[in-house]
């Protein structure tokens, strides 16, 4: 009769396992706590590190490209200064259109046609000398309000316009608005006019003194301390940019498009037009590679932990070595032996991955209804960084699943050497200790 006959085959061999965890609770415990603390670990830095890149990737989106975004080639060289002396123009060598600007009208008409499109939205954004107040510069910034509003929620945090006060300006009106941290600065409030001076297109001195009708909070420290808000179009006449502007933000109807239509967009416009994508932006690559070293960091906490019960398997061999005798007396082959004490770790190791999940996603489920402020954690926060001030965890079943499964596979891996020292156990000398 085969060994697999007398002892009952593969589901024998797990009850047996199943049925040893629980002879010594207090190992068991240790064992399951120590996966569980590295599984929640797990869990709770993805969700945390998702919260972070999705709000990243939101703003960049919302405030730096679109999905695709469309500037002249001299301007990307330049664009730390945001220089309005060069609009997006037609490539050289483009017949009789050789150099001229492209209308702002003919740009979006050719962007909406492209398949996914949503919409098209020129923005101007320059740097703007403040006079007679505490602030001395600012961000000029253009945009074609009603539009803008129509498909972005520029408080991100709440999902709302983030208009506090007032109103936005209107079309082509002397007008503006200003963000909270600006106006707690300046001293500004509704009704005041903002004196203020900026380059045209043709280097020469503007100046311009809009009335603020609104005060905003974006939840972006970059926008709320330093952003002015005006209608595009006067913008536009002020800088002496004719039809054209300076950048165009192209949306699709789902961002994972964003490359696609950037290829249209390229073969629409140009090779000399830089047309970017969203995911390209220095930033979201920057957290992406940070989603990469947390995995490692996870997984390095992930493995120490699973020494715990490579120990605790070395100690069950090494006490139980006249029960390995005696199964191996009784007929139990070496393979079937292992096969026991690895199954005694896949099981530790179920369990406690099960646990750490368990504690992981209400964690993160309850995190994400409560927004962090990240401005606070970073001391103040930073301008120049494209992150709002709350961060929101991402609960995600995706990320319980792998951290599920990443905490059986590492821990059973781990223990798979020790499991395999049981079949050098010689039932004859097991037997005479």
């Amino acid at each position: 009769m085969e060994n697999n006959t007398k002892w009952g085959g593969f589901f024998a061999l797990v009850t047996i396992a199943y049925r040893n965890i629980w002879r010594n609770m207090r190992r068991t415990i240790f064992c399951i706590s120590a996966v569980a603390i590295a599984v929640f670990f797990l869990v709770f830095m993805q969700a945390m590190m998702a919260g972070m890149i999705n709000n990243m990737e939101e703003v960049v989106r919302v405030f730096d490209t679109g999905h695709v975004n469309v500037v002249s080639a001299e301007y990307e060289m330049e664009k730390e200064y945001l220089p309005v002396q060069f609009p997006i123009s037609y490539p050289a060598g483009d017949g009789e259109n050789n150099g001229d600007v492209i209308s702002v009208t003919e740009l979006e008409s050719r962007a909406c046609g492209i398949p996914g499109v949503k919409a098209a939205l020129p923005r101007i954004t320059t740097i703007a000398t403040l006079e007679d107040s505490t602030i001395k510069h600012a961000l000029l910034w253009g945009i074609k309000v009603n539009e803008e509003l129509a498909l972005n929620n520029f408080n991100l945090t709440d999902r709302t316009s983030g208009l506090v006060e007032g109103r936005f300006p209107e079309f082509d009106s002397n007008e503006c608005a200003v963000g909270v941290r600006m106006a707690e600065k300046a001293g500004f409030k509704i009704g005041d006019r903002v004196p203020l001076k900026t380059i045209s297109a043709q280097f020469s001195d503007k100046m311009w003194s809009p009335v603020i009708t609104g005060i905003f909070k974006f939840d972006y420290l970059k926008y709320d301390e330093d952003a002015i808000i005006v209608d595009f179009n006067r913008l536009q006449r002020l800088l002496v940019l004719g039809e054209g502007t300076q950048q165009l933000f192209i949306y699709g109807d789902d961002s994972s498009q964003s490359r696609a239509i950037a290829r249209e967009v390229r073969t629409l416009l140009g090779e000399e037009i830089v047309v970017q994508d969203w995911r390209d932006n220095y930033f979201v690559a920057i957290m992406q590679q940070s989603m990469m070293i947390m995995m490692v960091v996870a997984l390095t906490f992930l493995i120490v932990a699973s020494f715990l019960i490579v120990n605790t398997v070395v100690m069950i061999i090494h006490e139980r070595v006249k029960e390995i005798g005696m199964m191996g007396s009784l007929g139990m082959t070496r393979a079937e032996i292992v096969r026991v004490f690895f199954f005694e770790a896949v099981f530790l190791s179920v369990l406690g991955s099960l646990a750490g999940c368990l504690v992981g996603g209400i964690s993160t489920f309850i995190l994400s209804f409560f927004p962090i402020d990240f401005n606070a954690m970073m001391g103040g926060g930073f301008k120049e960084f494209p992150v709002a001030g709350t961060i929101i965890f991402a609960f995600d079943p995706a990320i319980l699943l792998q951290g599920f499964i990443f905490g059986v596979v590492t821990a059973s891996i781990c223990t798979l050497i020790p499991s395999l020292k049981s079949a050098f156990v010689e039932p004859v000398e097991a037997l005479r200790r």
